[in-house]
């Protein structure tokens, strides 16, 4: 078997080169994103392996199937950017990788809203200055809040259990029904009612046409005055605009986000010394009390190691066996 994989960073080439050297597969390792151009190099390979948020264009699907090559393996979860049609007609079967670290997002979400809550972007604001006086920024303590959690699978989970270890209340929506969740009570009917009742509103779901834009001007406002609100899950879930305005004026006391809608081009591009070129993302960031991060939450060794080896294996399987536990059915 040879492989070759697109998209490649520095920091997933090890796990790479020692899953090749593992299994003795051929593995060539580009940096460059698959595209219509690139996939040119794929010739005389048995299966592309890729990373990317951009769209993957219908003729890499076209050239795969003139090469014979019937597997492509992402290394994520999401599929949204994947023509699955022209995948289809080209004979390609994809596979993902499902679930990579739920703890690695979950952490990093609770972790912003930690700072949020105990001031540390005002206490860190004071401190540059030498400022060492506390008032007025009291803080909160987690146990005594009430946390709404849209969408409960593996990640959301993974954020339940670590709310409950603090001692908060936490409720939780989702269309599909966790069991042990459900035996618990933990569920509410709709998102209006968990919008109404959080002190902390945290979303894990995934990006479909029913949920665009959840997050709005008409869902902030059945909130409590002073909710935090958190997005680790997917940008367009949230439209920044009307998250913005509510933490002008305090309907929102602050938020965590490491999505953003229009982050493509923008995220994991270094823009030092240049205008970052989006008025709402700046203004975003210029806020004390939004604390933004570009799509790390995903970004610890445990999750990129299982990345490179779940996405490896899955095309190893593919290939070998003509099916995998995680192809995806588009």
């Amino acid at each position: 078997m040879k492989f070759i994989a697109y998209g490649v960073r520095k920091d997933e080439e090890g796990y790479a080169n020692a899953w090749s050297q593992e299994h003795g597969v051929e593995v060539k390792l580009v940096s460059e994103l698959l595209n219509k151009e690139t996939v040119k190099l794929a010739k005389g390979f048995d299966a592309i392996i890729a990373y990317q948020q951009l769209p993957y264009e219908d003729e890499i699907f076209t050239a795969m199937k003139e090469y014979g090559i019937k597997d492509l393996s992402i290394r994520n979860v999401g599929v949204d950017n994947i023509p699955a049609d022209v995948a289809k007609a080209n004979g390609v079967r994809v596979t993902n990788v499902p679930s990579y670290s739920p703890s690695a997002i979950a952490e990093l979400a609770i972790s912003g809203l930690m700072q949020l809550l105990r001031r540390m972007p005002e206490f860190n604001e004071k401190l540059a200055k030498g400022d060492f006086r506390w008032e007025p920024d009291i803080a909160k303590e987690l146990h005594t809040m009430t946390v709404g959690v849209v969408g409960t699978g593996r990640i959301g989970r993974a954020g339940i259990n670590i709310y409950k270890g603090f001692g908060a209340k936490v409720l939780g929506y989702d269309v599909f029904h966790n069991p042990e969740l459900e035996k618990e009570g933990m569920y509410v009917d709709t998102t209006d009612e968990l919008f109404a009742k959080a002190d902390v509103i945290t979303l894990h779901a995934p990006a479909t046409k029913e949920n665009y834009h959840m997050i709005n001007k008409d869902s902030i406002a059945k909130m409590k005055d002073g909710v935090y609100i958190i997005n680790t899950a997917r940008g367009d879930l949230l439209n920044a605009e009307d998250l913005l305005a509510a933490v002008k004026s305090g309907k929102v006391a602050g938020a965590v986000l490491d999505v953003y809608e229009n982050e493509v081009g923008i995220f994991n591009s270094d823009f030092t010394g240049k205008e970052i070129p989006d008025a709402t993302l700046k203004a975003l960031m210029e806020q004390k009390n939004i604390i933004l991060t570009p799509h790390v939450a995903f970004y610890t060794e445990t999750a990129v190691k299982n990345m490179v080896d779940v996405s490896f294996d899955s095309a190893a399987d593919m290939v070998s066996k003509g099916e995998s536990k995680n192809e995806v059915k588009l």
